[in-house]
């Protein structure tokens, strides 16, 4: 690594680390914290372009409740300031959002028992993330610890072509497939994955306000539930808007 690079890496961790200091992670369960962010996400797709204005002015789908995905916020000094939404192949829990889009990459994976971590909807405030770079990067820790606290295995990264360059550079991600159209939205994604195992620990070295600590964790993602579905039930339970044929996706 030149030293330019390597002092805006250090830059980036320092800067990180103390906008981490001010965030505070909410998993979203409470109806009213789940309409801010379906608002939010509907004012930065609309703002990208990525979908067209509806007089709800709000941003959902059915993988919003599905019981395998966790759907976070992010506030900065309390505010809102982003969200996430993670989908994870918990046991007989495996329907991902990314999936329908590309069944041949994923489909494998999860047939051979992978824990995949999926995030999507991806979305920052525009007001406060143009002061804030760093943000993007705390907003997608979240991933990474849900990759420690399940024991995961591939991070799906289903992204526009011109955002490539930041998840190898982050997570050393891996592209595996050119943009496709994705239903409901008007740009078309690629799929990167990060191989978690693989570049974990160089990852880390790279960027430490990564790590984290099992009470963090346990405080984000517990309980994860069912983890055993009712008896009966088949292992995976694919809605309707979800099966591999894909129409009513979006990220």
């Amino acid at each position: 690594m030149s030293s330019i690079n390597a002092a805006r890496q250090q830059g980036l961790n320092v800067r990180a680390k103390s906008l981490l200091s001010r965030v505070t992670y909410r998993r979203a369960v409470d109806e009213d914290d789940r309409d801010d962010i379906f608002r939010l996400r509907y004012d930065a797709y609309l703002r990208e372009g990525a979908i067209d204005a509806c007089a709800a002015g709000r941003f959902h789908d059915p993988v919003d409740d599905q019981d395998n995905t966790f759907l976070f916020g992010v506030y900065v000094d309390d505010e809102l300031a982003g969200s996430i939404r993670l989908s994870v192949t918990l046991p007989r829990q495996h329907a991902l959002p990314t999936t329908a889009v590309f069944p041949e990459f994923v489909g494998p994976k999860i047939a051979a028992g992978a824990v995949v971590v999926d995030p999507t909807r991806f979305v920052a405030r525009h007001a406060i993330s143009r002061h804030l770079p760093e943000l993007p990067y705390l907003t997608l820790r979240l991933a990474w610890l849900a990759m420690e606290h399940f024991d995961g295995d591939w991070i799906l990264l289903a992204i526009r072509p011109e955002h490539r360059a930041f998840y190898r550079r982050y997570w050393s991600a891996i592209e595996l497939c050119e943009a496709r159209p994705y239903p409901k939205l008007a740009k078309p994604v690629g799929l990167s994955v990060v191989d978690y195992r693989a570049v974990r620990e160089q990852v880390l070295e790279r960027h430490p306000f990564l790590a984290s600590t099992p009470a963090e964790r346990a405080g984000l993602f517990e309980p994860a539930m069912p983890l055993v579905p009712e008896a009966g039930l088949p292992g995976a339970i694919w809605p309707m808007e979800l099966r591999p044929a894909g129409a009513g996706l979006t990220l």
